[in-house]
């Protein structure tokens, strides 16, 4: 395991690479000029040159990419064309919120659709089924921001319940930001919520007609334990991996939540910076999301050979 793990780590090295290179050449190849952005209403041509020799944008494309390599590599990201403060220094401000966020959100999907989607295939066409089937035609089909709208407008400004949006130090004021976290973490939360419940309901429904349960039934378990311990830890195994995929895809659901509730995290900044022509937080923030969604998958493949004892990634002698 340890091999693997370590073999796994060194595949991320040439993958982050061919992100970068795809980034880079994307951003810039993009329509706009970053500079004139910049400057405002300066349209003075010898000022405009003077920014892009001082930002190294005067310099062919390959060039610029060897110099921010060399730069990336030292945990050097470079600095924000807009506010000129170091990228990495304006993710880590930012990480901690849309962690929050997607932290939360994740926590609701996985235990609303471990409970609702486990009582709906042990309850099978009962009224809860049917309500799991529902929500889950609705959850797929409502886009996020879609949602959040409709959240505002029913819990924020008819009923006035929650607020419509920003953010509030947890330390400084714990229960105002747990009431401005709700909204934006059920609007986070339900397309998840929505595939995950319907795959644990799908998935304990082929499990729970294997002849190994009936074998463990017979020997006298009771029945959470012949759900607990033999039915949800192998019909678990595929969502493990839609879980895991949704760990590594919470930074790109958090851009639209975090622009629709004005939630400062990192998805806010990856669209200021996007419409600011701000390249280095671009490819910063880019290949962040490339190394959650590795690292998640990763730790799906580890927790599969703790659920299936079958299942090993050592390499066996011919």
């Amino acid at each position: 395991m340890t091999q693997y793990i370590l073999r796994r780590l060194l595949l991320m090295v040439p993958v982050a690479f061919l992100v970068t290179v795809i980034v880079f050449t994307l951003i810039r190849l993009s329509p706009g000029d970053p500079v004139l952005v910049f400057a405002g209403e300066e349209r003075d041509p010898e000022a405009l040159d003077a920014l892009r020799h001082q930002y190294g944008l005067d310099q062919p494309m390959p060039v610029q990419f060897v110099v921010w390599l060399e730069h990336a590599v030292q945990g050097d990201l470079g600095r924000s064309l807009r506010t000129r403060q170091p990228v990495l220094e304006a993710i880590t401000e930012r990480l901690p919120k849309t962690i929050e966020l997607g932290g939360t959100a994740i926590l609701i999907s996985i235990t609303v659709a471990l409970v609702v989607g486990t009582a709906a295939a042990l309850n099978r066409n009962s009224a809860l089924d049917l309500f799991a089937t529902g929500f889950t035609l609705a959850g797929v089909s409502l886009p996020n921001f879609y949602l959040g709208i409709i959240l505002i407008l029913l819990f924020a400004l008819a009923l006035r319940i929650f607020p419509p949006g920003g953010y509030a130090d947890f330390a400084s004021e714990p229960f105002d930001n747990l009431k401005r976290l709700v909204l934006p973490a059920v609007t986070l939360a339900t397309a998840s919520l929505a595939v995950n419940m319907r795959q644990v309901r799908s998935s304990l429904l082929d499990v729970l007609s294997q002849e190994y349960l009936r074998t463990a039934r017979a020997k006298g378990l009771g029945e959470r334990a012949v759900i607990v311990g033999h039915a949800m830890k192998n019909g678990l195994i595929p969502v493990v991996t839609i879980f895991g995929l949704q760990v590594g895809a919470i930074l790109d659901g958090a851009i639209i939540t975090e622009t629709i509730f004005f939630w400062p995290g990192v998805g806010r900044l990856a669209v200021d910076s996007i419409s600011g022509r701000d390249y280095p937080v671009v490819q910063a923030i880019v290949l962040m999301s490339a190394l959650s969604f590795m690292v998640s998958t990763l730790a799906v493949d580890i927790l599969y050979a703790w659920l299936d004892p079958r299942i090993s990634y050592t390499r066996r002698a011919t």
